[in-house]
């Protein structure tokens, strides 16, 4: 049951780190570095917050805004100075690292005394007694469940709708009068604002901020919305955001399954290549099947 709650509790967390995945990778076709800048810029500004007895629960807006900001800018460096998107986003991750040290002050900040959103009178006074180990599972849940929701009623607007027509054809949304680069500006802005939301979360539940835990990040997300379009590409019911959130849990519970079986958790950087290798080659084989059949069909 700890395993469990374990897997479910990180899974979400990423989640909602992996829905700023989705939107830059899927939507926008953007390979945005950042990430893994932004991931850990919101766990420094919550850690900083809290440290000073900062209601936990602002943490989270903050976290969003500071992380929508550091997207804007590498935004900005692509649209404005022309600069390769994936050159971008290496720009601001390098220089986040700096900007993530200069908030906390220091290269770990721990907040083991400190109140939380998981640990406070509020909800250690809803969750008591057999329910209290549930209380992190069930906030991050709805957290989850709230941000998720909030991302699909964002991309049914018309600011939505052409997000997603500017990853397909940007030669369409130039030809409705809209300037493509502020799409991708909005865009940027709100996806790392979610993942240093996701970092926020992630501080509180751990306790504290360290600055080598955004490495690696884009390579969950990429992991955890691959997993979810991929298995469940054909469940038309499931929303695309639904999938991509299953895909997380499903991710964070391979990872434990393997750790379980005797691998050391300093392995858990080559368990990570080796599953997202593995999710990428049943892509790709998935897709060259399509095709296969697809010209048997019009032989036919």
């Amino acid at each position: 049951m700890i395993l469990l709650l374990s897997v479910l509790e990180q899974g979400m967390v990423y989640a909602i780190m992996a829905l700023g995945v989705y939107i830059t990778y899927k939507i926008l076709d953007f390979p945005d570095l950042t990430v893994d800048g932004s991931f850990p810029m919101g766990a420094a500004i919550t850690a900083l917050l809290i440290s000073k007895d900062i209601n936990p629960l602002i943490c989270l807006p903050i976290s969003f805004l500071l992380g929508a900001f550091a997207g804007t800018i590498t935004g900005f460096i692509h649209v404005k100075f022309k600069v390769r998107d994936l050159l971008s986003g290496i720009i601001m991750m390098t220089a986040l690292y700096t900007v993530n040290l200069r908030i906390a002050g220091r290269a770990n900040l721990p907040i083991y005394q400190n109140t939380t959103i998981f640990d406070n009178d509020l909800v250690n006074n809803i969750f008591r007694g057999s329910i209290s180990p549930y209380k992190t599972v069930v906030l991050i849940f709805l957290i989850t469940v709230i941000g998720k929701l909030l991302l699909d009623g964002y991309l049914k607007t018309k600011s939505g709708m052409l997000l997603r027509a500017v990853g397909d054809n940007e030669k369409l949304v130039t030809s409705l009068s809209v300037d493509k680069g502020t799409v991708k500006l909005a865009g940027l802005a709100i996806a790392n604002g979610l993942v240093a939301l996701s970092g926020s979360i992630f501080a509180q539940q751990q306790r504290y901020f360290d600055i080598s835990m955004g490495t690696g990040t884009v390579v969950i997300g990429l992991a955890s919305v691959i997993i979810g379009t991929t298995l469940f590409k054909k469940l038309t019911l499931l929303k695309v955001t639904t999938s991509v959130v299953i895909g997380s849990i499903l991710y964070k519970g391979c990872v434990a399954v393997a750790i379980s079986l005797g691998f050391e958790s300093t392995d858990l950087k080559m368990i990570t290549a080796v599953l997202f290798l593995g999710i990428l080659i049943l892509g790709m084989e998935r897709k060259r099947r399509a095709r296969t059949n697809a010209r048997v069909t019009e032989n036919i």
